[in-house]
């Protein structure tokens, strides 16, 4: 017969190894922890990589392509508004359907077609001679400026002479040639139109036209310098010349990353 302390001290024990069982399977066994290393310098940032540029040209970079009568020199200064002549003499109906295209253009200012708004306009005057010229950039698929070049190459053939009759009734025989340009660009045309006829009070008269369309890639320059006295040419070339190089040089500009 088992002594009575020595039954308490045998239900004590199994007491505390039921304890100690229990404790085991309710407490998870804890994992070995990796040792703590401290980055001797932070990890670069991931390189930030620009947008490119779009490839399609904007109002700022027309704008810093134009050329100006700071570009020309004397005697050229911003225009003082649209000649007389624009509407006196342009605005006229032709004798002949398929030269009407050519004084809507320049009636309307709009070689490359009336949907073909430019982005940038310049207007300056001759004061010397009394000419002015409009200066013009846009934005074109190269294929519709090439057609426009192709139009304007073949007008000194169809439409080399042929009479126009203004809204007033005065009547005009108009002439067309070919005139030469730099080799600016991608591609170019150049012409020359006389309109001869009488002024208001019957004195004989005669409106000269220099006309240049130039391709620069994708993009437009159109140039009209006209008056009734000396129209400089050389001004004209000048224009075409540099304002190709320039808008050559804006786009290179513009597609450089930053």
């Amino acid at each position: 017969m088992t002594p009575p302390r020595a039954a308490a001290c045998a239900l004590a024990l199994c007491g505390l190894l039921a304890a100690t069982a229990c404790s085991a399977l309710s407490t998870p066994p804890t994992a070995p922890r990796p040792p703590i290393t401290r980055p001797t310098s932070a990890p670069p940032p991931s390189p930030k990589t620009s947008a490119a540029p779009s490839s399609a040209l904007t109002e700022a970079m027309a704008q810093a392509a134009l050329v100006t009568d700071a570009d020309l020199g004397e005697p050229w200064t911003p225009t003082q508004g649209v000649a007389t002549w624009h509407d006196g003499v342009l605005k006229a109906k032709a004798d002949r359907r398929e030269c009407q295209r050519l004084l809507d253009a320049l009636y309307a200012d709009a070689l490359f077609g009336a949907d073909a708004q430019p982005l940038a306009v310049v207007g300056m005057d001759d004061e010397w001679n009394k000419a002015q010229m409009r200066y013009q950039v846009l934005a074109r698929p190269a294929a519709e400026i090439d057609k426009t070049l192709a139009w304007l190459k073949g007008l000194p053939r169809t439409c080399a002479q042929f009479g126009a009759t203004t809204t007033t009734g005065a009547v005009f025989g108009v002439q067309v040639t070919e005139a030469p340009l730099p080799e600016a660009g991608n591609a170019r045309q150049g012409l020359r139109v006389w309109l001869t006829g009488q002024s208001p009070d019957g004195e004989p008269t005669t409106l000269t036209l220099d006309v240049a369309a130039v391709r620069v890639g994708e993009d437009a320059i159109s140039v009209t310098n006209g008056g009734f006295g000396e129209v400089q040419t050389q001004a004209t070339q000048t224009a075409v010349q540099l304002g190709a190089e320039r808008l050559t040089e804006i786009r290179k500009q513009g597609r450089v990353e930053i």
